[in-house]
């Protein structure tokens, strides 16, 4: 089986199977592995400065000749740059496509298809995915609740796919994203009527993903059951959801009646460090990348419900091929249809 469809032309992909954005654990090697094998690879860029936004996109395409997609979130609260520079750098630097989170894509749709890319949007309900193709989006992307890392979504991928598919019909390719780790998912939301997956969880638990050991350990350790949705860490973006494992912070609050922002237990306390020697506090955003040195346990550790069909860490194109014979044979069991 081909597992083709109508987003592996508008990429210029084999695979339709798409790495998340997943913040500061995207890289060069990450992303070019996995466009290298067939999918779609992608860096995130928003916590980086213009500099280094334009180092890692270079990086990729010298191991990559394949596409690739560039992400900006677009909540005020994350960035360090305005919106419009750090386009222009991405642009400037030829990128396939760009994607856009956490905000209407609407202002940028046009300058990025003067530069020849495509425009992603992630949305999180059908009169959203409706407003982006109105504004010009090539390919829309439903989060749903399921997902790992921040979230702006409130509804379930299994319903959220479907309803998008219907209020937008085939006017744009639809990627699904939330809760999808494995081939078995990838073929069922192919069902639901999305074009493509989109996978963060699995992604990050990867030779290449630039995360600690100690994150991924704990990724592979865990199960459906050991997320949460939360806003508890809110230093660095303050009221955006997000879902991560359950660990002694998440508890602590917990056991403390689960007090506001300000009151609770270990408030300014340091559990780790970059290797500058920067201090990470309770319930900062920051992720457990490889220089971290402390109690990463104790971090915000971002995972998807997926976590539980995260079992090892291996390089990104086995987890790209296995997706693949995985998404297969589960479409060959589909039952024909009745004539």
């Amino acid at each position: 089986m081909t597992l083709q469809t109508p987003l592996c032309d508008a990429l210029g992909i084999e695979w339709p199977i798409l790495q998340a954005p997943i913040g500061s654990a995207t890289n060069p090697e990450l992303a070019a592995a996995v466009s290298n094998a067939g999918g779609l690879g992608h860096l995130a860029v928003t916590w980086r400065d213009l500099e280094e936004t334009r180092r890692v996109i270079r990086h990729t395409r010298e191991r990559t000749d394949n596409p690739f997609a560039v992400n900006l979130a677009l909540d005020d609260a994350t960035t360090i740059l305005e919106t419009d520079d750090h386009l222009e750098v991405v642009l400037d630097e030829g990128v396939d496509a760009v994607s856009f989170s956490f905000g209407s894509a609407r202002e940028y749709v046009d300058r990025v298809h003067e530069a020849g890319a495509i425009v992603f949007q992630t949305v999180g309900s059908a009169t959203a995915a409706r407003e982006a193709v109105t504004a010009g989006v090539d390919i829309v992307v439903t989060q749903g609740i399921e997902a790992g890392g921040h979230v702006q979504s409130e509804v379930a991928t299994t319903v959220l796919v479907p309803r998008v598919a219907d209020a937008v019909g085939d006017k744009v390719p639809i990627v699904a994203a939330g809760g999808i780790g494995d081939g078995r998912a990838i073929a069922a939301v192919l069902g639901l009527g999305a074009d493509g997956a989109w996978l963060g969880t699995r992604f990050v638990a990867t030779e290449e993903a630039a995360v600690h050991d100690d994150y991924q350990r704990l990724l592979c350790e865990s199960d459906e059951t050991d997320t949460a949705l939360t806003t508890l860490f809110d230093k660095g973006w303050p009221g955006m959801p997000h879902r991560v494992l359950e660990n002694e912070t998440t508890e602590r609050w917990k056991r403390a009646g689960e007090p506001p922002t300000g009151e609770r237990p270990g408030e300014s306390e340091v559990v780790a460090t970059t290797d500058a020697g920067e201090p990470i506090e309770r319930y900062d955003e920051a992720l457990a990348t490889p220089d971290v040195d402390g109690d990463v346990a104790e971090m915000a550790l971002f995972a998807g419900q997926s976590v539980g069909l995260t079992d090892d860490v291996q390089p990104a194109k086995a987890v790209l091929e296995e997706l693949v014979v995985e998404a297969r044979g589960a479409i060959s069991q589909f039952p024909k249809r009745r004539e």
